[in-house]
């Protein structure tokens, strides 16, 4: 095995136990739900579809009772690292640049 693979894999195992010990996981929740809402991710999420707008806020709401019941999810109902999926990436990327040519123009 090359250096680089096993570095690789030794990162790649890192990550996994980071996002495992984050513990939002445990709650359902995804990264992209636990995202500082600033005016570029409002944006963002304005510019979501529907069914993935809706599915957030499923999450985030079942995450906030489990949390006011001071409890989390069944083991096997966890989000797993392996299927996380970065959905409000792309659009944040695209508002973010957005927002940058706007700066650029306006110092023309």
């Amino acid at each position: 095995m090359s250096s680089d693979a096993a570095t690789g894999k030794l990162l790649q195992g890192f990550r996994k136990w980071y996002y495992n010990a984050c513990g939002f996981n445990k709650l359902g929740l995804m990264r992209d739900d636990t995202i500082h809402e600033d005016s570029d991710v409002k944006e963002a999420l304005r510019r979501l579809p529907e069914n993935l707008y809706n599915d957030r806020m499923f999450r985030i709401k079942r995450a906030l009772d489990l949390s006011m019941k001071q409890q989390i999810l069944p083991k096997d109902m966890w989000t797993k690292y392996e299927e996380e999926v970065h959905y409000l990436e792309p659009y944040l990327k695209e508002v973010i640049q957005e927002r940058k040519e706007r700066e650029e123009w306006s110092k023309k």
